[in-house]
């Protein structure tokens, strides 16, 4: 079932979507398209809505409301129970095979050449690199597939079954004969999204960006040449809620029916009513912007009839000589001052120096390296003190920054293996690593293992990405420590109770790719968990790893300055012991693990990449510890 925009209306949206479940479901999945948040309204909350099925929502024509942002970067996509939010650039897949992707934003041809402009939800427009970036994800060649919430999965093929956008494409309306609901939907259609359709010939679009209001039009279906008979329809929804125009309510939700494609080659069977594909040939490309270029010997410099500048509604001018297109539009704000009257590009921050001469960053901005708000990671000390990495074109710099959508730990990164989360709170989230030291799917009898419902082992984890702890800025260092301290508590109850003390080991290094901060948490048999300590100090001088004797007042001096690196255990009874790690002296980041696997005497579980596990054997784990977890969990 897809539907038009919500516009905020998200209540009676979701009373609709059920009425009509009830009706002529049930519906496997729900797509909202175009716009659907609205200005908060009053006394309703996000956890007041309950849609009754899977609910896939984007970004229309508008930058999303600041507290979903902030919602979804924590919970990697999540609005909640059952409402997810897709990519700006995403491609996923639903559990039952079929391909989904979207492009968010809208198009300005003045904006879309822009580097400047970011890539997220914080920005109503999409540009030629978010085009490059969904290209890139339909093309995506990762042989795994990677778990996308409860809906889907990232896979690799360049063909779509659906795709959704805000704007139309340019062509669409080539060769149909279908009647337009208003004469100026002829030309508000975007070339780029021509190219995404050409490249991935989905099966079905749907769009909201038919016009203001936005009304209904559905083309005849059109086929792809030398693709076995593969056809395309295309439909642009009206808005929810919306007022009738000339009289006649716009249709706002379309039901279908839709298959994954035939593993046996078939070919589908051709629908009736077809038409030559419009974008088959592709026009001219469009004349660059000539303000030299003499009158239009028909129009003068006047627009044709029934165009209409889409910056101020006006007949008069073309867009690109329109008065108001510096303006940015209500709503907009910038991303590098957080004020509003003024795109990026114009920011007048945008030449302040940083603390270490360089560009001073945008708000928000943290280097990966050392988690300095003032500088750019290319201007960092700590990354220019590093290896240098050597570029295709020969000149060495500092490595390439790890961005949020490449770490393994940034929830907002689509691979994230979401399937052993075991619980998310408001800073940090708890989820078995993959291949730990625990074994729980084998016939071997290992006699010094704690028996815990699916290991035990897990990894603490800040949902911001932070390079350590103690780089974290004072201000929000303290809800992120205590939710740490809970989650510890929590772990050590849920371990006492099968017998285990808990081992928590942390390695901190600041490195020029920056990293994510993570605390890995080990159950050891009680049994054992007086020799924890020994066992340290002793694999330790074979390494030459000294601890320090005060290691409170070590923590208290790393706290203090954040850019210095260590490596701290804390002790079943609480006692901790710390390393400061030496720059350019090198540290195992198996350091941790291979003491541990040693005192069980399990030294075939030190590689975690021998240890990993099946999907299905992984989730079997999570859902064990997950329940054993509940009664402890300090978010329930």
């Amino acid at each position: 079932l897809t539907v038009g925009p919500a516009n905020g209306a998200i209540g009676e949206l979701f009373a609709k979507i059920k009425s009509i479940n009830d009706k002529h479901g049930p519906f496997d999945l729900a797509i909202c398209t175009g716009d659907f948040f609205g200005p908060p309204r009053p006394k309703e909350q996000a956890a007041d809505w309950k849609s009754p099925l899977e609910c896939l929502v984007m970004q229309g024509e508008h930058a999303l409301p600041e507290r979903v942002i902030e919602k979804v970067q924590k919970s990697g996509g999540t609005v909640t129970k059952n409402v997810f939010i897709l990519q700006k650039y995403g491609v996923m897949t639903t559990a039952n095979g079929l391909r989904i992707a979207c492009l968010g934003g809208t198009y300005d041809a003045l904006q879309y050449g822009s580097t400047e402009l970011p890539q997220d939800f914080t920005c109503p427009y999409f540009t030629k690199t978010t085009v490059d970036k969904l290209l890139t994800n339909t093309n995506n060649a990762s042989s795994k597939t990677q778990n996308y919430s409860s809906v889907g999965a990232i896979k690799s093929s360049q063909l779509i079954d659906i795709f959704v956008t805000n704007v139309w494409p340019s062509t669409i309306t080539r060769f149909s004969s279908v009647p337009l609901p208003s004469p100026e939907l002829a030309s508000i259609g975007a070339p780029p999204v021509d190219e995404i359709v050409r490249a991935t010939k989905p099966r079905y679009v749907f769009s909201a960006g038919g016009g203001r209001p936005p009304k209904f039009w559905e083309r005849e279906p059109f086929l792809w040449e030398g693709e076995e008979g593969r056809s395309t329809r295309f439909i642009s929804l009206g808005a929810f809620g919306a007022e009738a125009v000339n009289g006649k309510k716009q249709r706002w939700f379309y039901a279908f029916s839709i298959s994954p494609p035939s593993s046996e080659g078939q070919a589908p069977a051709k629908p009736a009513n077809t038409t030559a594909n419009p974008f088959a040939e592709a026009r001219p490309p469009k004349r660059p912007i000539d303000d030299s270029e003499p009158e239009n010997f028909i129009w003068g410099n006047k627009p044709r009839p029934g165009y209409k500048c889409r910056k101020c509604d006006s007949t008069e001018h073309y867009i690109q000589d329109c008065p108001e297109r510096d303006k940015p539009p209500e709503g907009y704000i910038c991303n590098r001052c957080k004020e509003p009257g003024h795109y990026v590009r114009d920011c007048p921050t945008k030449h302040q120096l940083g603390d270490t001469g360089g560009r001073k960053p945008r708000e928000g901005y943290v280097c990966r390296a050392c988690a300095s708000t003032e500088h750019y990671i290319d201007d960092c000390p700590v990354a220019k003190a590093g290896p240098k990495e050597v570029s295709r074109r020969g000149k060495k710099g500092p490595p390439k920054e790890i961005t949020a959508d490449e770490c393994w730990f940034c929830l907002s990164n689509p691979n994230v293996a979401k399937h052993l989360i075991v619980s998310i709170g408001a800073e940090c989230y708890v989820t078995l690593p993959k291949g730990q030291i625990i074994p729980t799917h084998t016939a071997q009898n290992y006699s010094n293992v704690p028996n815990i419902p699916g290991g035990g082992h897990v990894l603490i984890i800040p949902i911001a990405h932070y390079p350590t702890f103690s780089s974290i800025a004072p201000e929000l260092r303290g809800p992120v420590l205590a939710e740490t301290e809970r989650y510890k508590s929590a772990l050590r109850s849920v371990y006492s109770k099968y017998g285990a003390g808990a081992v928590f080991v942390e390695i901190a290094r600041l490195g020029p790719k920056g990293g994510h901060a993570h605390i890995q948490a080990v159950p050891v048999p009680v049994s054992l968990q007086d020799g924890v300590e020994d066992a340290f100090i002793r694999e330790g001088k074979s390494q030459k790893i000294e601890f320090e004797s005060d290691p409170e007042g070590a923590l208290k001096a790393i706290s203090e300055d954040h850019n210095r690196s260590y490596f701290r255990v804390d002790l079943p009874d609480g006692r901790k012991m710390v390393h400061l790690i030496q720059n350019n002296i090198p540290f195992s980041i198996q350091f941790g693990r291979q003491v541990l696997v040693n005192l069980m005497g399990i030294p075939d579980r030190y590689d975690w990449k021998t240890c990993a596990q099946s999907e299905d054997e992984d989730k079997s784990d999570a859902d064990a510890f997950k329940t054993a977890f509940a009664e402890f969990d300090p978010t329930l």
